[in-house]
């Protein structure tokens, strides 16, 4: 008698879910490992502080000799069962195998040799450039690589508590806690370390989904907007103005761009229509149809 497949491996349940979560594989197997770089490579070895979960981990590295694979796993998941309720599946889904990863990460990366640099400070800001970078790959998916960032997720879902308060003050208890272990110098070489970090990640998140905000008011609008949508393969959004001066109406055309199409925009506006008006911002994210998708985050 053949057995029944599983639900899951239904080719049409399963190849769905491949197209619409590959991307979120990539990233956030990607961004798990460059973080986990970060540690092995220029964290560990300096005996630099850090925060979360991870920097509980390896402060009990420093004081026992623990592998941190091992206090991250434990800890993480004891938040995972916790916060199951108030955190959307997927988001508990990828962040949990965010987890797991790390924890083989950390025990794989280990052994490989990495350059050693005889100055602290440039180890901190390459260390720091480097989880950060991992970490806001992993965000960027719609996850998290655990610890605090769970905590005060479901604090705020739970009792409406301010996020980024309760992680300053979680991180600010975890790094003067380390700073009696590793030494004061070592613990300013942590938090640079960590301001670095916050630097990069935020500007990874925001590389990604920044767009160039365009308007345009031009007498011949029936052909930039062809040359927009056709040429450029964009959507715009046509905008009835009036001007406030000469009380003429006026159509404008509201367009997001790559900073290359805006170039091409405006050699095309340049030798169409030279009396025409462009206003170019940026657009730190967009969100929608053709561009970065809706998704619940948590």
């Amino acid at each position: 008698m053949e057995r029944k497949k599983p639900s899951f491996f239904k080719p049409e349940r399963l190849l769905p879910f491949l197209r619409r979560e590959g991307k979120t594989f990539t990233l956030v197997t990607s961004g798990t490992i460059v973080m986990c770089i970060g540690i092995v490579a220029f964290t560990l070895p300096y005996r630099f502080p850090d925060i979360g979960i991870t920097g509980l981990a390896v402060l009990s590295n420093y004081l026992w000799g623990i592998s941190p694979s091992w206090l991250l796993g434990a800890v993480n998941g004891l938040l995972f069962l916790w916060a199951w309720k108030a955190l959307s599946p997927r988001f508990v889904g990828w962040s949990a195998y965010s987890v797991v990863l790390s924890m083989a990460a950390l025990e794989i990366l280990k052994y490989f040799p990495y350059p050693h640099l005889s100055e602290p400070l440039l180890a901190a800001i390459l260390g720091g450039v480097i989880k950060g970078a991992g970490v806001g790959l992993v965000f960027l998916a719609g996850a998290s690589t655990g610890g605090t960032d769970i905590i005060v997720i479901t604090l705020n879902r739970r009792f409406g508590v301010d996020v980024g308060m309760y992680s300053f003050y979680i991180n600010a208890v975890i790094l003067t806690l380390s700073s009696f272990v590793t030494g004061l110098e070592n613990a300013l070489y942590g938090l640079l370390s960590m301001y670095t970090v916050g630097v990069v990640m935020d500007s990874v998140l925001k590389s990604f989904d920044r767009r160039k905000q365009v308007f345009v008011i031009t007498s011949r609008m029936d052909e930039v907007r062809r040359f927009v949508t056709e040429n450029l393969s964009k959507g715009v959004t046509l905008l009835h103005g009036e001007g406030g001066y000469t009380g003429e109406r006026r159509i404008v055309l509201m367009s997001f761009m790559t900073q290359r199409q805006t170039v091409e925009l405006k050699r095309f506006l340049a030798t169409l229509d030279p009396r025409a008006f462009m206003a170019v911002s940026d657009a730190s994210e967009v969100v929608g149809q053709g561009f970065k998708p809706w998704k619940r985050e948590g």
